[in-house]
């Protein structure tokens, strides 16, 4: 039986199409025309012999084959663009420090460290998880290379904004979330302390919307929160970026909840100047958070 050896550039514009949701905008990304893209995927068709997309209203949707095809292409292109990176940069050596925000600490951190360390076996990490605050303030000092934030009201003077994720209330998965509003009882929060860019976008739209509220725990850490809520004592506000398996976003609308608003995602570097260690690490971690926030 005849080997198949897939082509990676076909791969790539099907896994890019898929993430973007439009072929249309696969093409510009990989400046590529669309009849590219479609004998691309065609090429997959053939190859595979089973159909991988079909028609789903004005869209299309991933067959049971093409979930399969999808699934092995993004680790197939994962390992060949780390390979790249490695062999391209094999005489990298140094360090690099960069900082995470909470939520992103357990989501991102792992692969995007993990994969940066197999690549550059010569490079140092230091790795700091933190509040927004903390992590601003330590580029400003010159203490991290790196950080990534929630964007908000905090900023520095060379960074980018890689994307948004939405903010969800979030309560436990059984929880009987409409009792309190049938005691007619003020909404149960759990929140970071402050001074919090999400604690104060939630209490100021509860306000707005005249719907009462009481703080019954205060956390200086994420873990505390999804500890808190776990236990059933309220809900909070977050994205869905680390979100435990036994907590759920909540519709707020059912509830009478105001709904809320996107959060930012921005990179911060603490210098202008470039340099191969941090562009590399940087590049990892741009390719990390566009999993999380692509639609």
């Amino acid at each position: 039986m005849k080997k198949i050896i897939y082509d990676l550039d076909a791969l790539r514009s099907f896994t890019m199409g898929m993430d973007a949701g439009s072929f249309a905008k696969a093409s510009e990304y990989l400046c590529k025309s669309t009849s590219a893209i479609s004998a691309h995927l065609k090429k997959l068709e053939e190859q595979t012999g089973q159909v991988i997309l079909e028609k789903n209203g004005r869209h299309l949707k991933l067959t049971p084959a093409g979930e399969i095809l999808y699934s092995y292409a993004k680790r197939m292109l994962a390992l060949n663009d780390e390979a790249n990176q490695a062999l391209g940069n094999m005489n990298l050596a140094g360090a690099v420090r960069v900082g995470f925000q909470e939520d992103f600490g357990e989501h991102l951190l792992t692969g995007v460290l993990a994969g940066f360390s197999r690549a550059h076996p010569n490079v140092s990490i230091e790795a700091k998880i933190a509040r927004n605050a903390e992590l601003i303030t330590q580029i400003h000092t010159d203490q991290l290379d790196l950080a990534l934030t929630w964007a908000g009201n905090l900023d520095t003077a060379h960074s980018i904004l890689l994307g948004e994720l939405p903010l969800h209330w979030i309560g436990r998965a059984e929880q009987n979330l409409t009792s309190w509003q049938e005691r007619k009882e003020p909404i149960p929060l759990i929140l970071f302390e402050a001074p919090c860019l999400i604690r104060q976008q939630a209490l100021s739209l509860l306000d707005e919307a005249h719907i009462p509220w009481r703080i019954v725990l205060t956390s200086q850490s994420l873990a505390g929160i999804w500890s808190a809520v776990n236990a059933g004592l309220g809900i909070t506000v977050r994205t869905r970026a680390g979100l435990p398996a036994a907590l759920q976003c909540i519709h707020g609308e059912e509830l009478g909840l105001p709904t809320l608003p996107s959060l930012g995602i921005r990179l911060h570097h603490a210098k202008p100047q470039r340099d191969p260690i941090i562009d590399s690490l940087e590049k990892n971690i741009i390719q990390a958070v566009a999993t999380i926030t692509q639609p």
